[in-house]
């Protein structure tokens, strides 16, 4: 079910977010959270923005004290206290806000796994891995900077500043008025340049996902590719979306170049001109040296909320530019639950149809959002492995009728790309119909919540999925209650104890990434094992039999029969020898039901199903 074509180009899932920008107010959610973090640290950022002000002015007063002589004992001691306190305040302050950060950053990631896993499956069809692995991991970090940057000091910052020029107005207000004239030209220009931090942002956490995409596509099929010879191709591969998150990261370094210098130019020339000016009042006797020196370091208390306000707005901008990109997939809709259920009225049971097809007809609808995708607008094909485009919409089921009774065993057979696995796509509900109705016990699949459905229909894929763990936490994804008596059980009756004796683990033993670490038949054994131990009333198995040598497939098959009992069977199988015996085998082409009944009756009146048995030897 993924996505190919389009060479060497952009692929899809790949290019440039187009959605909606994300809005500061989206942010507010991920900080209510923390509201009470959030409290204790503008209360910390007050006490020490109230610290911070006093300190100009306890200076002023020990250098008017040893200029007239008095005891500055007491003076120190409160200056030395101040200093003190001003850092204790903004050690706590950077630990509060640290670990709220850290909170906000747990929350993104909770919310996109839980709307990620829960995505209708043509999602996946359209998105690469690692761009959605990049956005759990990459662009959720970057909201950390909302509170460690400066956003939720403002409070202090304000009191600051305004504390701050309240007492230079009172000092001297000539020296404010050019203060602030040199701090509103720096204003102006560091407003204009941050705007385009946002989009720049965005950029460069694309360029993020679509490198992690390439290294995530390389490393799946590291063997292929080492076989191919193809470690340059990929490598280069890499490189190239390398370089294009390079060239993002070095625009938005460029912008906080431009940004960075003028915030100091600003501070410098208001130190030079409050310099100058404020010597030469006090060389006329003015101002008193202990005057300018307190004015002086309020001047620099007050540029410093300045410089967090860009920082905070600057952090804000790269926090809104990453929560786009999360947005959009908290955004898509997920599949149903148990609370979501159609409206279509329950029908009353049938007792000897399992699953029923009524003329079920299904294509792939066009891409929701054709301008996700650079040039051509693609659009997946559930279970095919092609793609189409939109304009070109085609037909994969044409009106498809059956009936599966239950406790039977039921093959599917048919060419590759006749619609097999689509069929049980359908029946498990990760796609559905575009005409027709599928009924399992007489009652149509969509008045059913799809965990209702799942938990009566044990599915094995065609590549039966190893996850990468221990053989007991993969046999634990369906059944976590189970025993080891009863893992034990259902392996060996996929004759698989041998894997679990070769490891002094035994079913703690790791199967490594995508279960390397077994044979192909040993991982589908293990997946049938998994979907056994759950022991739902309808098996779908899909080429479950492909991998394996003839004395196994003997073996699993004797388990399947014994587990079969009592049970409705459905198999798809390229490979007629494993299932002449079926009590009911439909044939499938181009998407239509072209016959079915048992292999002596298929022999003799469908000659596709005869075709396919004299190829096999079994004519």
């Amino acid at each position: 079910m993924s996505m190919m074509g389009g060479g060497r180009g952009r692929r899809p899932g790949a290019a440039p977010y187009k959605g909606p920008k994300a809005k500061f107010s989206q942010l507010l959610p991920y900080l209510g959270e923390h509201k009470g973090a959030l409290w204790v640290a503008v209360a910390l950022s007050i006490v020490g923005a109230a610290i911070s002000l006093a300190q100009p002015l306890v200076v002023g007063q020990v250098i008017t004290a040893v200029q007239t002589g008095k005891d500055t004992g007491l003076l120190v001691v409160v200056l030395i206290a101040v200093v003190l306190g001003s850092a204790v305040a903004s050690g706590f302050l950077y630990f509060v806000l640290a670990k709220a950060g850290e909170g906000v950053v747990l929350s993104a990631r909770g919310q996109l796994a839980t709307r990620m896993l829960r995505l209708p499956i043509v999602e996946y069809d359209l998105r690469r891995t690692g761009d959605l692995v990049s956005r759990v991991g990459s662009d959720t970090t970057l909201l950390r900077a909302v509170l460690t940057q400066g956003l939720v000091d403002a409070a202090g910052g304000v009191l600051i500043f305004v504390g701050s020029v309240v007492a230079m107005a009172i000092i001297d207000p000539i020296l404010l008025l050019l203060t602030l004239l040199m701090i509103s030209i720096a204003v102006a220009s560091i407003g204009f340049s941050a705007r385009k931090i946002r989009s720049a942002t965005t950029k460069a956490q694309q360029r993020v996902g679509e490198m992690s995409s390439s290294v995530e596509r390389a490393l799946s099929a590291v063997r292929t590719i080492r076989a191919s010879r193809a470690e340059t191709r990929e490598t280069e591969q890499i490189v190239e979306d390398a370089k294009q998150a390079y060239e993002q990261g070095v625009k938005i370094a460029r912008i906080n170049a431009a940004v960075t210098p003028i915030g100091g130019l600003a501070a410098n020339g208001a130190f030079i001109v409050v310099l100058g000016v404020g010597g030469y009042r006090v060389a006329s006797g003015e101002t008193p040296v202990a005057s300018l020196v307190t004015f002086i370091l309020l001047m620099f208390l007050m540029i410093r909320p300045v410089g967090q306000a860009f920082g905070a707005y600057s952090s804000v901008q790269t926090a809104l530019g990453a929560l786009a990109r999360i947005n959009e997939i908290i955004a898509l809709p997920v599949e149903d639950t148990d609370e979501e259920r159609a409206e279509t009225p329950k029908r009353k049971k049938v007792n000897d149809t399992a699953i029923e097809f009524n003329k079920v007809s299904f294509g792939y609808a066009p891409a929701p959002a054709p301008e996700t995708f650079e040039g051509k607008d693609f659009v997946a094909v559930a279970g095919e492995g092609k793609t189409l485009e939109p304009e070109e919409p085609r037909e994969v089921l044409h009106k498809v009728s059956f009936k599966i009774p239950r406790g039977a065993r039921v093959a599917l057979v048919g060419p590759s790309g006749a619609g097999k696995s689509t069929i049980f796509s359908l029946i498990e509900r990760f796609y559905e119909p575009t005409g027709g109705e599928i009924l399992l016990d007489g009652q149509s699949v969509q008045s059913m919540s799809r965990d209702e459905l799942r938990a009566q229909i044990g599915y094995v894929e065609q590549d039966a999925p190893v996850l990468a763990g221990s053989i007991r936490e993969n046999l634990l994804i369906g059944s976590p209650n189970a025993t080891d008596k009863q893992l034990k059980r259902v392996l060996a009756e996929v004759n698989l104890t041998d894997v679990v004796k070769r490891d002094k683990r035994g079913l703690d033993a790791e199967v490594g990434e995508d279960g390397i670490m077994l044979s192909g038949g040993e991982r589908q054994r293990l997946a049938i094992a998994r979907t056994l131990l759950a022991a739902p009333p309808i098996l779908l198995l899909d080429e479950s039999t492909s991998s394996l040598d003839g004395l196994n497939e003997q073996r699993l098959r004797e388990a399947i029969d014994s587990v079969a009992k009592n049970r409705t069977l459905f198999v798809i199988a390229h490979r007629l020898s494993t299932v002449i015996d079926s009590d009911l085998i439909i044939v499938l082409e181009n998407g239509k039901v072209i016959g079915s009944g048992t292999h002596k009756m298929l022999l003799k009146s469908t000659p596709l199903y005869r075709e396919l048995a004299r190829h096999q030897k079994l004519g």
